[in-house]
């Protein structure tokens, strides 16, 4: 008898990865010639990420160099959420939060998109804020990813416990 593989669909971010972009970046706003008496700072605010200017378009500016070290360290910009630039005193900032778990409503519609365009032989099923896909053909679950990975959803999505 042909055993049930499966795997989970989570959406979770890798806090070192976030913790060694945030370095460079504030390296980089520190050493640049065009954030010199703009005193910008990018750094940790509990779980969040709070980005600090002088003027808007220089925390802006940071709040791009931030999302490029990102990227090159494999952090899908999804799963940070930027705050619109507000003026405090004289001072400009940047709360950025960190999107981790899928929401219920959200699992519920990737279960939707799999159960109405994916292999009959697949079942979903919630479990807290992650979704287990199971089937007994690997192959059927290897189209559910691609599936998943090509819908744009609004949340990084990762593939893990592969069995």
């Amino acid at each position: 008898m042909a055993q049930d593989s499966s795997f989970d669909i989570v959406s979770k971010i890798d806090r070192q990865e976030v913790d060694n972009a945030l370095n460079q970046a504030a390296k980089e706003v520190r050493q640049r010639f065009d954030f010199k008496g703009t005193e910008t700072t990018v750094a940790w605010a509990g779980e969040t990420i709070a980005i600090d200017s002088s003027t808007e378009e220089k925390v802006k500016a940071a709040l791009d160099v931030l999302q490029t070290k990102l990227v090159r360290r494999g952090i899908d910009l999804r799963a940070v959420k930027p705050s619109e630039a507000k003026v405090s005193g004289k001072r400009w900032h940047i709360v950025c939060s960190l999107q981790q778990g899928i929401s219920s409503d959200d699992a519920r519609k990737v279960a939707k998109l799999i159960r109405d365009q994916g292999p009959k032989s697949v079942k979903t099923q919630i479990q807290g804020d992650e979704l287990r896909v199971t089937s007994k053909s690997r192959d059927d679950l290897q189209t559910v990813q691609k599936l998943v990975r090509e819908a744009d959803y609004d949340f990084a999505v990762q593939f893990v416990n592969y069995r």
